[in-house]
């Protein structure tokens, strides 16, 4: 089947890039550092917890044992525990991993009995809106087996924004108390849900991988109870486990009930998929809400689109199952029907998604292809348990061989620019909005207008300077707010060219408004807009060649700047942070920031756009905290440069700069 390409970041020749997250980019490590790398083992996706939240007595300062089952197997693992949905910190006192004894329910055996830690503490505290990964710890994980981690929580709200997931599928048991080295939870009180933890990776040979699933309910095991290891996606993991070729490929379970692909799916496709640790694969089972919600084909494919950009854009092999029918249930109608067979017939067109996987056909009633077979109906939407095996059981496996997640690299490229930052005219004001990339927009004073032609002086326009590496058709987008239609209009040009007015671009919060597509060739550009009616609110600016729309805020932008003067201390940080130089473009200095949790050695290198290391600002150890560095290009021309940041292990950032004469 023929490879699809659209990343939203443009790849360079002659570099060795394995992934790309956004701005970050993760390239091959040195063979020195490549003996072993984190494979995802385990995870969930995580979300706030709404009215789910945990019954009496409660979290807070009590202990909560949860069962997962892994699927791939190693001698050192790591757990991250999330935070991420909650405005209020909370402390782990202490946690405990454990496999679940044979007898099943809350007992252990104790034999095998571990403590956490976290930067060598029994304790962590995660901030609001914060994740936590434990130190490595040494256990025996055997492929297939239930681990319980039990957590004794000290600080702990109980309220709707925790963060939690649904469906577990299994119990999880809550007694009072620190409970983390008990055998067992005689009289606990029995609660189906996950609460704090996320991901569970191990230490694998390069040679192993990680496979994500990206769903809804029936990817999360709707309608199922009573064990870890039920869901379609734990029968997929055991015919793996079970097959020497891909004994080493782990499965991730990142589906969540009662959502849409084209919001939801979309929005967490970063965190909940492309974070993940060890990634070779994703398969993107979804869409049958969108279908129920009204959405059209259309939609769903147009998100399908943005899903296969990143993913390719990181290297990695994505693949889309058929949406399964559901005649009988209230989802259906005729217009539904279409929409679904539409999408299906563009699933399994060649080109789209790199493989596709036909869960239609597998459950799909012979005598009526819109209905699912009586056998494997739970609800005439969601299968029954057999149903849910053989999901996992058509999976082919040999979609799953092999390491090559190389793709043919077409010449993308991507520019994010934050107005506030770039050349700003006087009649503009830098407004704030915490819904705004950076916390800013840009927005000119009330009561100035330029209705029938567009404002002369520099003291009307945003000026924002650029670089291309690539001759081609790129796209202007802008994230806007303007929220009537006598407050949506700007007038917009570039380089030399003239001013084209664009009117009618109202929308319903922040959103993405697409504006012209202009012809440029290799060099530097300058794209200039100027205000046309007051009110519109302009947030952010991506000029692309991929044919895909930026979502959410866009990527971290090339042009970051500091109207402060002054960048908060980081006492403590809870991960790895290497920012934005700044400023950025720069000329012909500029400073990095790179923030480690924990001592570690450190190499920090600059490159040009052809892979050829242009000089090394630190090689040698650095402590905790946030560590500063100077650049000074004054010898170099203009151009894109990399800072790459080499850690312990298979760690390694890069951001790209710009450099302006």
């Amino acid at each position: 089947m023929s490879q699809s390409f659209f990343p939203h970041r443009r790849v360079f020749p002659g570099l060795s890039l394995m992934f790309i997250v956004g701005s970050w980019f993760l390239f091959d490590p040195p063979e020195s550092m490549a003996a072993s790398k984190w494979v995802g083992t385990w995870a969930c996706a995580p979300y706030a917890a709404g009215t789910n939240t945990p019954p009496a007595p409660y979290l807070e300062n009590n202990t909560l044992r949860q069962i997962v089952r892994c699927s791939i197997g190693g001698d050192t693992l790591r757990v991250k525990f999330s935070n991420i949905t909650a405005a209020t910190p909370v402390t782990l006192n202490s946690v405990s991993i454990a496999v679940q004894a044979q007898t099943g329910g809350s007992a252990i055996d104790l034999a095998t009995l571990k403590q956490l830690q976290f930067n060598g503490s029994a304790s962590v505290t995660m901030a609001a809106y914060a994740e936590v990964i434990s130190d490595p710890v040494a256990f025996p994980l055997t492929p297939g087996m239930n681990l319980t981690i039990s957590i004794h929580y000290g600080q702990c709200k109980t309220a709707s924004d925790m963060t939690h997931h649904y469906g577990s599928r299994t119990d999880s048991y809550l007694l009072a108390g620190d409970q983390t080295q008990a055998a067992t939870f005689g009289g606990a009180v029995v609660i189906e849900r996950w609460y704090t933890i996320a991901t569970i990776d191990v230490l694998m040979p390069d040679s192993a991988a990680a496979v994500a699933v990206l769903g809804n309910s029936i990817t999360d095991g709707y309608g199922l109870h009573g064990g870890p290891n039920n869901k379609w996606t734990d029968k997929f993991s055991e015919r793996l486990l079970a097959n020497p070729a891909t004994a080493q490929v782990g499965v991730l379970n990142l589906g969540i009930g009662a959502t849409l692909l084209t919001t939801s799916g979309v929005g967490r496709f970063q965190h909940d998929i492309l974070d993940q640790s060890g990634l070779r694969w994703i398969i993107v089972f979804y869409g049958v809400n969108d279908i129920n919600a009204g959405l059209s084909a259309n939609d769903i494919i147009n998100a399908c689109k943005n899903l296969i950009a990143q993913a390719h854009a990181h290297s990695v092999r994505i693949y889309g199952a058929t949406i399964t029918p559901f005649k009988g249930h209230s989802y259906y109608s005729t217009a539904h029907e279409a929409v679904r067979k539409e999408v299906n017939q563009w699933i399994s067109t060649p080109g789209n998604f790199d493989r596709w996987i036909d869960f239609d056909k597998a459950l799909r009633d012979p005598a009526d292809a819109e209905k699912l077979q009586a056998a494997y109906s739970n609800d005439w939407l969601h299968p029954n348990a057999e149903g849910y095996k053989l999901l996992g059981a058509s999976v082919d496996l040999n979609l799953f061989v092999g390491g090559d997640t190389t793709f043919a690299q077409a010449d993308y490229e991507t520019h994010f620019f934050e107005p506030e930052c770039a050349i700003v005219g006087g009649n503009w004001e830098i407004q704030t909005d915490a819904l705004a990339s950076h916390g800013q927009y840009v927005m000119v004073k009330t009561g100035t207008q330029s209705l029938n032609e567009a404002p002369a002086g520099a003291e009307s326009v945003i000026a924002v300077p650029f670089s291309i590496d690539t001759v081609g058709n790129y796209t202007m987008y802008a994230r806007l707010n303007c929220p009537t239609y006598n407050d949506d209009s700007y007038w917009v040009k570039m380089d030399d060219g003239q001013f084209q007015m664009y009117n009618g671009l109202v929308t319903s919060g922040w959103e993405w408004k697409k504006f012209n597509t202009y012809a440029l060739i290799t060099g530097d550009h300058t794209l200039t807009v100027a205000y046309r009616e007051d009110g519109a609110k302009l947030d952010k600016i991506c000029i692309s060649n991929a044919d895909s729309a930026p979502t959410g805020m866009g990527e971290d932008a090339e042009n970051l700047c500091d109207p402060t003067g002054f960048r908060h201390s980081i006492a403590k940080p809870e991960g790895y942070a290497l920012e934005q130089n700044y400023p950025n473009p720069f000329n012909p200095t500029t400073t990095i920031r790179f923030t480690l949790p924990h001592a570690e050695k450190v190499t920090m290198s600059i490159f040009n756009n052809r892979g050829q290391l242009i000089s090394n600002l630190h090689a040698g150890r650095l402590n905790e905290g946030s560590h500063q560095f100077v650049w000074n290009a004054c010898d170099l021309s203009s151009g894109i440069y990399f800072c790459r940041v080499y850690l312990e292990r298979d760690r390694i950032y890069s951001r790209r700069m710009l450099l302006i004469k």
